[in-house]
């Protein structure tokens, strides 16, 4: 029986200082009916050379320019240009464990079609990992561990998008690097979960994760906050939103206002809830806040939830969970 071949997309822009290890780490990958899809996004440093280079080789590794600009341009030019029965993804700037692509190559092969594989993460960065880097590590390991991403997909991305494979029919079907949202990465995950692909548990950690002061997701407007905003609230009205429930908003920060501001434009009903007396029986934007036990008077509501602390948001599942209320049912967090 012939091993499929994996067709793995890699945009690139003005990454000279990291491309050579990323595609090392390609090379040097236990499984070996690849295609590597390298897509220049119009680079001004060394890194297209570097990656001819190594295509000429290795026929494996294949080099195009991007048609249009931007990493979902690039991405589309990838997948446009593979013919891998399995897609998956890679960061020119990160490392792949050496048996990253054989061990989720392996577990689709065990699961079958409908089925994401993805793997754990480790951050490095030549200065040290910040601590908010290391929790975010911790977090998603810790739901790969077990395959429960989407129990908190409203929080976080909860696929690495360097880290993820699937069947070219599944990929293709859920609409791939179609949509033009950003954080494309994020908006993806959003499509795996809608489409109900299941998540199969990983206890490998299969990519090293690179941070740096310039890492596109760190310096780019399209992974702001308020786009991440706007794909929450857009998918959760799609998908878990039940217009026959009174709707909360759990919270009065800046995160809790922007989730207000967009279910006000999208003409959405809610409630204002919080546990801070200097805002309770106040007005923002038109809306009553009221204090959080109001919730107990609403019948079967839903809430989001706003609040950022780790120790409120464990105080607040506590509440939830008194109260006979599910997680991704009743309550979903958004920080």
């Amino acid at each position: 029986m012939s091993k499929p071949l994996v067709s793995i997309l890699i945009p690139f822009k003005n990454t000279e200082g990291f491309i050579a290890e990323c595609l090392k780490s390609i090379i040097n990958q236990s499984y070996t009916n690849w295609e590597a899809i390298f897509v220049d996004d119009h680079s001004e440093d060394s890194s297209q050379q570097n990656v001819k280079e190594f295509a000429n080789q290795d026929s494996r590794i294949k080099l195009y320019n991007n048609n249009g600009n931007g990493i979902i341009e690039a991405l589309r030019t990838a997948f446009e240009n593979s013919s891998g029965s399995y897609i998956t993804r890679m960061d020119s700037d990160d490392i792949m464990s050496s048996d990253r692509l054989e061990v989720m190559l392996n577990s689709l092969l065990k699961h079958g079609k409908a089925h994401l594989a993805v793997g754990q993460v480790k951050y490095f960065r030549s200065d040290g990992v910040s601590d908010g880097y290391a929790r975010y590590e911790r977090w998603i390991n810790k739901l790969t561990a077990t395959g429960s991403n989407y129990s908190e997909i409203y929080k976080e991305c909860v696929i690495p998008s360097p880290c993820w494979m699937l069947h070219r029919d599944d990929f293709i079907a859920c609409e791939g690097f179609e949509p033009n949202r950003y954080p494309e990465d994020y908006d993806l995950a959003f499509r795996f979960y809608k489409a109900d692909y299941k998540c199969i548990p990983c206890d490998k950690v299969l990519l090293h994760w690179r941070d740096y002061s310039t890492r596109t997701s760190r310096t780019h407007e399209h992974y702001a906050i308020n786009y991440f905003l706007d794909i929450k609230v857009h998918y959760f009205l799609e998908l878990d939103y039940n217009p026959n429930r009174p709707l909360t908003i759990w919270g009065a920060g800046n995160k809790g206002k922007n989730v207000a501001k967009l279910l006000i434009e999208k003409k959405v009903p809610f409630y204002w809830i919080c546990d801070n007396k200097k805002k309770i029986g106040k007005h923002i934007y038109g809306q009553e806040l009221y204090n959080f036990d109001y919730l107990l008077q609403l019948n079967h509501p839903q809430s989001i939830v706003t609040v950022a602390n780790d120790h409120e948001q464990q105080e607040i599942r506590q509440y939830f969970s008194d109260n006979g209320m599910k997680s991704m049912i009743d309550y979903f967090f958004f920080c």
